[in-house]
């Protein structure tokens, strides 16, 4: 049973967090005494360099019936429609794309074996760029977990609600709420009440951390006391349990004879997490013009170049839209960043037509886009009252590299080879007059 809403707002990103599920199994004073309480194994696990300075340094001890190296040796194993950046399988056209949403899966499919690769870039060895999937399931995963020793992994549910049981304890989750596991945390994914699909970005580059708030001051965006970590929660099952890492853009299997999700307590910074997008506080203009989007960052992992993300996770929630004698929805534009786009539910304001929950657009680097022909023709024709959005959630991933798309992606029925025809009916209006 999780237990994850009980620590709801105590700590931040760099804050540590400790819990256990027998009293006194968390050693008081001391991360690695001669003899741990209930003779448990000491073992540290870290998603940073021992050396990184104190407020980047992500650490955590746990407290386990055994530690993670009682198992066997790993041997590869087919990884599906599973890839790793850099995309060398097929070239990258610059042209804009969208899909429609995959179909769920008509046979018994668990977590693993419905991970479908959409795109990647970067380079998964050298620890930059990111992986996007889209996983589909409707079973759980039995005897089976699954760790990415590639990068941590950001979910974004787009339809039914599941449990996550990790070596940190088990969170709940449904679309409208994300889920970050940590790159080699093992867990693994039960569907709840029917199938589940949602979209999955491989962060391979620096832990996402929230975004800064710059001139806005203290409040607003994404807030520390949102984030729910887990409840120490533990399984003592003896018998074989098979192991898959993601490892080098490889799957690879190990076999042990115990449950991996031993942990009686932990404490420390880097852990699973969940957050409910709709507690995101949204700032927007009051006045003119359209804001960048990345006023809508909620989670970022940083790169060498200030202000230039490996990825932004960026959403657009339901808001009031008041900006005077403005063209409201995202204007047209050619960015240096790339731009990956999924929908959980509803309709954005951009793509009124074509784009639906599930579905998925990606406009690379300088490729220009922006707002469909009726929508331009709606939006500057339109009474500039104040307009709530209601019934809306597209989030984006935006990176600094070029996001390849891989030979399933270019080749999917899904693929709408027609969405340039949405730009098809603009028109000219120039008269020469001012």
């Amino acid at each position: 049973m999780s237990n994850d809403a009980a620590i709801n707002g105590l700590f931040g990103f760099n804050n540590e967090h400790q819990t256990e599920a027998l009293p006194g199994a968390l050693p008081i004073g001391q991360f690695n005494p001669q003899r741990c309480p209930y003779g448990l194994y000491a073992e540290q696990f870290s998603t940073s360099a021992f050396t990184r300075p104190r407020h980047e340094n992500r650490r955590t001890w746990t407290y386990r019936i055994r530690p993670s190296i009682a198992m066997g040796d790993f041997s590869k194993i087919d990884k599906g429609q599973v890839r790793s950046g850099p995309i060398t399988e097929v070239d990258c056209p610059p042209n804009v794309m969208r899909w429609d949403a995959l179909p769920l899966p008509t046979e018994a499919t668990d977590f693993i074996d419905g991970l479908i690769t959409i795109a990647a870039n970067g380079d998964v060895r050298g620890q930059s760029g990111m992986g996007i999937h889209i996983y589909l399931a409707n079973k759980g995963m039995d005897n089976r977990s699954f760790y990415s020793a590639d990068g941590e992994l950001l979910f974004i549910p787009q339809l039914g609600a599941f449990n996550a049981i990790t070596e940190m304890g088990e969170l709940s989750i449904k679309p409208g709420e994300i889920l970050v596991i940590p790159r080699g945390i093992k867990f693994k994914i039960e569907p709840l009440d029917g199938p589940i699909r949602g979209y999955i970005c491989e962060n391979y580059g620096s832990p996402l951390e929230l975004a800064e708030r710059g001139p806005a001051g203290a409040n607003g965006f994404a807030n520390q006391r949102d984030f729910q970590y887990p409840h120490a929660n533990f399984e003592e099952t003896e018998g074989e349990h098979q192991i898959i890492a993601k490892f080098c853009g490889e799957f690879y299997q190990a076999k042990q004879n115990h449950s991996p999700f031993d942990v009686v307590a932990w404490v420390g910074n880097s852990a699973p997490y969940k957050y409910d997008l709709s507690r995101f506080n949204v700032l927007n203009t009051v006045s003119f013009d359209h804001p960048d989007p990345s006023i809508f960052t909620v989670l970022t992992s940083p790169s060498a170049e200030a202000g230039v993300a490996n990825v932004d996770f960026v959403i657009f929630p339901p808001r009031w839209m008041v900006a005077e004698n403005t063209f409201r929805p995202p204007w047209y534009h050619k960015n240096f960043m790339s731009e990956f786009m999924g929908l959980i539910e509803g309709t954005y304001d951009a793509k009124e037509k074509g784009f639906a929950p599930g579905g998925m657009s990606l406009h690379n680097c300088m490729t220009p886009h922006g707002p469909e022909a009726d929508v331009f023709d709606k939006a500057t024709n339109a009474e500039l009252t104040p307009q709530r959005y209601e019934n809306t959630m597209a989030f984006m991933l935006e990176s600094r590299y070029v996001i390849a798309p891989t030979k399933f992606a270019l080749n999917a029925p899904q693929r709408q080879k027609n969405y340039l025809a949405c730009w098809g009916d603009l028109k000219k209006h120039f008269n020469g007059q001012p």
